[in-house]
């Protein structure tokens, strides 16, 4: 049985529909920004952040444009970018940031690493 019925195929059947990291677990860092307060970081991975509680200032140094989140909005945030948030008010934030755990690699990707910690590099053709 090599074809489908295309009785039950659909426009969505395709892998290319499918992003990987839809199925991939994410992980989820929930904190508070207090007013007066204002944090700093390096994100590490591909983010998403969400705002719930009161208003908060972001700004980061890719973008001259600074961002007011409103408590329900979200925002992108990409890796390898600094950013800061602060309040705007006297009320605590509640911030969630959101991301996909890696993929753990195959036996292939974890034979290739060890190549490349012992400096022997992939095999190379005869």
């Amino acid at each position: 049985m090599d074809q489908a019925s295309p009785q039950c195929m659909d426009d969505d059947s395709s892998l290319v529909a499918y992003r990987q990291d839809e199925r991939l677990p994410r992980l989820v860092l929930h904190f508070s920004v207090t007013p007066g307060a204002t944090l700093s970081w390096r994100v590490e991975a591909d983010s998403m952040l969400a705002v719930q509680g009161a208003r908060l200032w972001l700004t980061r140094v890719s973008s001259p444009y600074d961002h007011w989140l409103d408590p329900g909005h979200t925002f992108q945030l990409q890796r390898g970018e600094r950013v800061w948030l602060s309040t705007d008010g006297e009320c605590v934030a509640r911030v969630s940031l959101s991301y996909a755990l890696p993929a753990r690699g195959g036996l292939l990707r974890r034979w290739l690493g060890r190549l490349a910690w012992l400096s022997l590099g992939p095999p190379a053709p005869r």
